[in-house]
């Protein structure tokens, strides 16, 4: 399950705001705000809706290891699904 930071970090290394999110994924952008800030853990099917949502704009999400905590990072330039190789903009790369 991915974490509220996890979340977070993923809209800011896309370069989105919460109402992106909630575009991409159906999810209310007030339940992405209250889950972003620890006041709630959205249902099973609304978070793995923001979790798909994100992966399929480019972002992958991390295990906690031993070593370290959960994180993200992006993929790299043109693996993502929905990356957009004309240049047109269509997805922001960052």
């Amino acid at each position: 399950m991915v974490t509220n930071s996890q979340i977070r970090a993923a809209r800011a290394l896309l370069g989105i705001k919460q109402s992106d999110l909630a575009e991409w994924s159906g999810v209310s952008q007030g339940t992405i705000a209250k889950f972003e800030l620890g006041l709630r853990t959205p249902f099973a099917p609304n978070l793995a809706a923001m979790e798909r949502a994100l992966e399929e704009h480019g972002v992958i999400f991390l295990a906690a290891t031993d070593d370290r905590g959960p994180g993200v990072c992006l993929a790299a330039e043109g693996s993502a699904p929905d990356a957009d190789p004309s240049g047109s903009g269509a997805l922001e790369q960052v």
